[in-house]
């Protein structure tokens, strides 16, 4: 099958540019699809002269890096005028096989749909598709100064909504906005969640994890993991700290922030080192660059807790790798978030992003050992419901619907090859 991944690759480093939870769902769920006997190629756009034609990730899967556009130096806006050119790197990988190579297309963000639209007509097969995020969705929940989703976009989605042949959500308050916003009709949707990888996201020793990261082993800790942009708003959890150390001088707390600048935060790289300064709490906060995956549960395990304030989130994978590592969640009450952490149980929700209101959730779990070590307890078995094994078998499921429900044009109709083959070890035979 052929994934679609045009403005971000899988194989980039979430949290810096514009990688995030999107690269690791697109990685993982294809390792997962791999191992059931799934080939996978995932399509990307080279952002580097020294990118690798083809890339083997794992076995059974291969990233394709097409060349459109300059390497450098492309703001994700301007992606759209480099469409026609990564199409035709996909359509034209196609030509070089028998027809049914690729027997399904599965796209991730509405530009990847733009480009699946295209090839699922060229190639006569199913296309399935993941939004992650929907412009009106973000428009509507915009931070102070940061800019709106443009009218194209908002334009491709419902495209691409109308095109495609199952439509895939993080979940059921995601399908409602695809069918209250878009019009798409609900029995092409499916929900399928995201997950963690449960097998290096799991709780470990704190101590050792503050050792290794350099923390103070008596701090109260509270980390931000994510890409440092105003859609994140990782200023509510500074605000939040500030107010916390304005009642509580003597309050041990470290806040650590972890990412780096994407978006328009690009505008100004150093916004929060200036907003710590300006608040009076510049020697509390430890800004640490993006982590890859081994590390990164380390720093989820040094953590008494892990804040998640963004304004607008399809699912929060943050949320669910910090509790299989055992620490709790503060969240703001947004898009997924709500599916993510268990409010009350494994950490907690909360509504809208008044700093007081930040503040007080905060001190209600760090003032009190006792239930926020009942919450690190039930983290991991929350996050149990959330694995890249769980997401394949949703994924499986929605391609079978997809190729049982496609109607093929008969010059459409694929020689016998590996493709169809393919889709038989699916479960979803072609007629």
């Amino acid at each position: 099958m052929a994934v679609l991944s045009v403005h971000t690759s899988p194989l980039a480093q979430p949290g810096t540019g514009d990688a995030g939870g999107m690269n690791v769902y697109v990685l993982q769920s294809a390792l997962q699809l791999a191992r059931r006997g799934v080939e996978v190629e995932i399509f990307t756009r080279a952002t580097s002269s020294a990118d690798a034609p083809v890339v083997e990730a794992a076995p059974g899967v291969l990233v394709r890096n097409v060349v459109a556009g300059p390497f450098e130096g492309l703001d994700k806006h301007d992606l759209p005028t480099q469409l026609c050119a990564f199409t035709a790197g996909v359509l034209r990988e196609e030509a070089h096989h028998e027809p049914g190579y690729y027997d399904l297309v599965h796209s991730h963000y509405w530009l990847s749909g733009q480009v699946g639209w295209l090839a699922r007509d060229r190639w006569g097969v199913p296309l399935v598709h993941t939004a992650h995020t929907l412009a009106a969705v973000k428009n509507a929940a915009l931070a102070d100064g940061d800019v709106p989703e443009p009218a194209a976009r908002q334009i491709g989605e419902q495209q691409v909504v109308a095109e495609a042949d199952r439509l895939i959500t993080n979940t059921a308050d995601e399908s409602r906005q695809l069918v209250d916003i878009y019009g798409a009709d609900p029995r092409r949707i499916d929900v399928v969640a995201p997950g963690a990888d449960l097998t290096r996201y799991r709780p470990g020793d704190k101590a050792a994890a503050r050792a290794e990261l350099g923390l103070n082993p008596n701090e109260l800790i509270v980390t931000f993991v994510g890409r440092i942009q105003p859609l994140k708003a990782p200023d509510v959890l500074l605000r939040a700290a500030a107010a916390l150390v304005e009642r509580e001088p003597a309050l041990p707390l470290r806040i650590v922030i972890v990412g780096g600048p994407s978006g328009t935060g690009l505008d100004r790289p150093d916004s929060l080192i200036d907003l710590a300064a300006s608040l009076g709490i510049t020697a509390r906060v430890t800004f640490l660059p993006p982590q890859p995956p081994e590390r990164l549960a380390q720093v989820y395990r040094a953590a008494d807790l892990v804040a998640v304030p963004s304004y607008s989130e399809s699912f929060g994978l943050v949320a669910i790798e910090a509790q299989a590592c055992g620490t709790p969640v503060v969240a703001a009450d947004v898009g997924g978030l709500g599916v993510a952490v268990r409010s009350g149980e494994t950490g907690l929700l909360v509504p809208g992003h008044r700093t007081d209101d930040w503040a007080d959730a905060l001190h209600s779990l760090l003032a009190d050992p006792g239930r926020l070590a009942e919450m690190a307890l039930r983290a991991p078995l929350h996050a149990e419901d959330f694995s890249w094994e769980h997401t394949a078998d949703g994924l499986l499921e929605s391609y079978k619907r997809a190729n049982a429900s496609f109607r093929r044009l008969p010059e459409h109709t694929p020689r016998r090859g590996r493709g169809l083959w393919k889709l038989r070890r699916m479960g979803g035979v072609r007629t």
